[in-house]
This record gives structure tokens, C-alpha cells and sequence, in this order.
């Protein structure tokens, strides 16, 4: 029988639940400015953050931590207060899953780590992400970075680590 890649299977009647996830986004600043890494899924190859499950008792900002360092091999100043929450759907999957977003200055990138090979990472300038990532949540997460990038200049060739997001609240410019 020939070696051929199955396809997902979706429990019929499986309850939907809510599944909390973290997640990072990883920003450096680059020649054009702000650069975000993004990973590519393994299930579809489309652009999105790290993200992944939250062990019991780790706060989502040590899984946003983890899930960078896990998925893109990148270790980075993370901010613990939250940047913003996304939800998504897999379609193998009923269920919904939330994740909490933090932002990572990367300031080191490893050369193994344990999915090393398994997906595709690359670095985008940041306006050029927000047209790459396939969540729309991702997506809008971006856009809320681009404003605070016109407004606040988040990353500075001088400063290489980000404002804590508490103090630039997206919703606190939204007029901009």
C-alpha cells in the first residue's frame, strides 16, 4: 500500500470547547524599521505567530515564552502584561481557541531548538506582515502595532527593548 498523508479526522459529535493558548510576537527592528517573525503553520504552511497551549499553573506570558523559543527558536525581552487576545478555528477541529498575545524584543535567535526544521519562519517588515498572516485576529493585532509604531515609536534604534503595552494601550489611541 502506498505511503500517503492522511488526512485530519474530526470526531463527529464532538463537544466544541474553548481552549486557551499563548502567543508571541516577535519583533526586531531591521534596516526598514520594525521587522515581526512569523512561523508558518505545519498543518497549512499559511503565516502566524508562535503560539501554543498553556501548561497548568504557567502564566500566559512564560507560554508566550516558550512557544517562541519552541516554535521559531527566538529568546527576547517579553512584556508580562497582555497585548491583546485573537480567537481561531482549525479545521480538523470544533473547537475555538483564544490566545493571549504578548510582545517579544528578540535579542537572540538559537540555532537548535525543538521544532527546528519542522515549519518555515521568516522575518517581514511589520506593514508587510499585516498583509501575510491568514488570521484575521493576527491581522488586526498588526494594525494595532503599525498605529503605535506612527504615534509612540515603538522600537528605536537607540532602545531595543518595547514599552510595556500597558502604557499605549491600542484601545487608548484607536482615535488616531
Amino acid at each position: 500500500m502506498p505511503n500517503e498523508e492522511c488526512a485530519p479526522i474530526m470526531v463527529v459529535g464532538a463537544q466544541p470547547r474553548e481552549i486557551r493558548q499563548a502567543g508571541a510576537i516577535c519583533l526586531s527592528h531591521g534596516a526598514a524599521g520594525i521587522e515581526v517573525l512569523l512561523v508558518a503553520s505545519r498543518r497549512n504552511g499559511r503565516w502566524g505567530l508562535p503560539k501554543g497551549h498553556i501548561n497548568a499553573g504557567e502564566s500566559t506570558s512564560r507560554a508566550a515564552e516558550r512557544e517562541a523559543f519552541e516554535e521559531a527558536g527566538v529568546i527576547g525581552d517579553l512584556t508580562y502584561d497582555e497585548f491583546g487576545e485573537f480567537t481561531y478555528t482549525k479545521d480538523s477541529s470544533p473547537h475555538l481557541y483564544q490566545v493571549t498575545a504578548h510582545l517579544l524584543t528578540v535579542n537572540f535567535t538559537a540555532d537548535e531548538y525543538p521544532e527546528n526544521g519542522a515549519r518555515a519562519k521568516r522575518w517581514f517588515p511589520l506593514d508587510v506582515a499585516v498583509r501575510e498572516v491568514a488570521q484575521p485576529g493576527v491581522r488586526r493585532l498588526l494594525e494595532e502595532l503599525v498605529k503605535l509604531e506612527a504615534y509612540c515609536g515603538l522600537l528605536s534604534r537607540d532602545r531595543k527593548t518595547m514599552p510595556r503595552p500597558a502604557r499605549y494601550a491600542p484601545s487608548a489611541i484607536a482615535a488616531i
